[in-house]
């Protein structure tokens, strides 16, 4: 068994904290705003998401570089941030009426300055393996699973607490923020480059739009703007939509109408193990072929959505679930990793920008919008608990339809010249899973 590096603990624990603050909230969101009476603004909270993703990590990303060390970056963006979802929670539960306007400019400052801390989260941990010496490609992955096992434990905390119906989750969210705004302050210093010169152009990450002028990058990031535009969705509309089935006589006293977050937990488990499946999937198959498992994966995520109930048809919400881990994984962290490897280094951190850009920004913001758009033709407009259900069935399949038709699109235009390498992809999977199982027996002890 691998020997484990003190840094990988800390490591972990860092993306335990980051994701526990997100998973707080981010699922359960949509649930709480119907309770209060804004169901027809779901849409809109989501997709402040992607708006500030559009500017606020650049911005954030240039101080880090020259001005304020990426872990004291880090601290700084999650002490506001979880000071502005704290006054969030503090307005829900005191206002006699909560109203659009105010919860809205709240969370909005709030996730303006959390997005940020996605990427600073990762400088900080590829400043501290290199200094540790240690391989990012190898080592990282294991270590962004406590991510996702921190988004979990928040998620079914606010589930069994029952806090995913109220704004209690804002207040548990903005508590994670404060105690990682100290823990953060723990990690390894990294470095910054105040005598950096350059043009505005550079220091925005504009440079990698050149990228553009490559047929072969430029078909791949307009397709991950259009796969971008799946990946709020059922962030958005899972929780209410499965604890809708609580006003339907035959699913009331169902167990996954009344525990939502915990079922939709099933779907990051299933992102625990897909993140260790990448570098063998990347290595024996490339690129497009992983892109197109996880655009199929997206159809069959919002199809099983479509078909299933919290009743008989409760399997099919659970193989959904399980699919998500594909639909998600082997589209955000292998696209990352495959523009680290086909771009030049000078703007390297500029092109995963840009991905970030057209994926979770432009993306993910149009996407939700247009869910919104969907959702309250089809389902919020109606006046009965049964109509409403016949919308979800409607919309659901819309979303597949439209994922089904960006992946066949994709299948028929994108060219890949990857050539599987059998023998590397077996090794390469055998030293991640022996890291991983490790790491995780470490952890465990």
């Amino acid at each position: 068994m691998s020997k484990i590096h003190p840094i990988q603990v800390k490591l972990a624990a860092l993306n335990f904290l980051e994701f526990g603050v997100w998973g707080a909230y981010l699922i359960s969101l949509g649930n709480f705003l119907g309770r209060v009476g804004l169901e027809t603004h779901i849409g809109w909270f989501y997709a402040v998401q992607g708006i500030v993703s559009l500017f606020m990590p650049a911005v954030a990303g240039i101080v880090a570089d020259r001005w304020i060390q990426a872990q004291r970056m880090l601290s700084l963006c999650h002490l506001l941030a979880g000071a502005f979802m704290a006054a969030a929670g503090i307005y829900a539960f005191t206002a006699t009426q909560v109203e659009f306007a105010p919860l809205f400019a709240l969370y909005t400052c709030s996730v303006a300055f959390f997005m940020p801390t996605i990427g600073l989260a990762n400088s900080v941990a590829f400043n501290a393996l290199n200094r540790a010496n240690l391989d990012t490609i190898t080592y990282f992955p294991p270590i962004r699973v406590f991510g996702t096992i921190g988004f979990i434990c928040s998620m079914l905390f606010v589930n069994f607490t029952q806090f995913q119906t109220n704004a209690s989750q804002l207040i548990t969210s903005a508590v994670l923020s404060f105690i990682l705004a100290i823990y953060a302050l723990t990690m390894p210093s990294c470095p910054v480059n105040p005598a950096s010169s350059g043009s505005l152009v550079d220091s925005l990450g504009l440079r990698a739009f050149r990228l553009f002028k490559e047929k072969r990058m430029a078909i791949f990031f307009i397709f991950s703007m259009f796969l971008g535009v799946s990946l709020q969705i059922t962030n958005s509309y899972g929780n209410i939509f499965i604890t809708s089935f609580s006003d339907l006589s035959a699913y009331a006293d169902s167990w996954g109408a009344r525990n939502a977050n915990a079922l939709i937990s099933i779907s990051q488990m299933s992102e625990t193990l897909c993140i260790l499946l990448i570098p063998f999937c990347l290595k024996r198959f490339g690129i497009k072929w992983v892109m197109l498992m996880s655009m199929f994966a997206w159809v069959f995520r919002f199809g099983f959505f479509g078909l299933g109930d919290t009743g008989s048809g409760l399997w099919l919400l659970i193989i959904s679930c399980i699919v998500y881990g594909i639909a998600f994984d082997f589209f955000n962290v292998s696209g990352g990793l495959y523009v680290d490897k086909q771009t030049d280094k000078n703007i390297r951190s500029s092109a995963q920008g840009l991905f970030m850009i057209m994926t979770n920004g432009v993306g993910a913001t149009i996407g939700t919008l247009a869910a919104q758009a969907i959702v309250n033709h089809f389902v919020f407009s109606q006046t009965t608990p049964e109509a409403q259900h016949t919308g979800w069935t409607t919309s659901w399949f819309i979303f597949a339809g439209y994922a089904l038709v960006v992946a066949v699109l994709f299948m028929i235009i994108f060219k890949d010249n990857h050539t599987p390498d059998p023998a590397e992809a077996r090794r390469l999977i055998e030293e991640t899973d022996s890291r991983a199982d490790g790491f995780v027996e470490k952890e465990t002890i």
